[in-house]
């Protein structure tokens, strides 16, 4: 039987808002694998826009990410809940900061950088809508995990 941790409603909201976030990006990669390409007219546009290079975005690809990312979710979701005694979700809810500092991080290198020849959508996708919302959630999810 799990024990609630009472102690930490100030970071429970930002570890829920994490989650959440990795459960949207989830059903997001689910949806592409059906071959939908939304937002994008199409799978070559799509990628372009999202990765800033040319990138398979079939089932293949994007169905493994999708379960990274439910059960990075799951475990977040559980560590902002509060559950003592489980080491794994509070490892992963540090994994996940980890890996959204170093995105955001990696986003600030292109802004800085500049033209990478990927097209017109991803350097300003990047610039005003990945980076913020990595280097945002990455600091929320490192409060989230201490």
């Amino acid at each position: 039987m799990a024990v609630i941790d009472i102690a930490r409603p100030r970071t429970a909201g930002g570890g829920r808002a994490v989650a959440g976030l990795l459960a949207v990006l989830a059903l997001a990669h689910v949806y592409w694998a059906t071959g939908l390409t939304w937002p994008a007219a199409d799978e070559r546009s799509l990628s372009l826009a999202v990765l800033g290079a040319v990138v398979s975005f079939g089932p293949a690809v994007v169905l493994p990410l999708a379960v990274l990312e439910a059960c990075a979710a799951v475990a977040v979701a559980a560590h902002a809940r509060g559950v003592r005694g489980r080491r794994i979700p509070r490892l992963v809810t540090y994994a996940v900061a980890g890996g959204m500092l170093l995105r955001g991080a990696a986003g600030l290198v292109w802004i800085v950088l500049g033209r990478d020849g990927s097209g017109a959508a991803f350097p300003w996708l990047n610039a005003l809508l990945y980076t913020p919302l990595c280097l945002v959630f990455g600091w929320t999810a490192l409060r989230a995990a201490r």
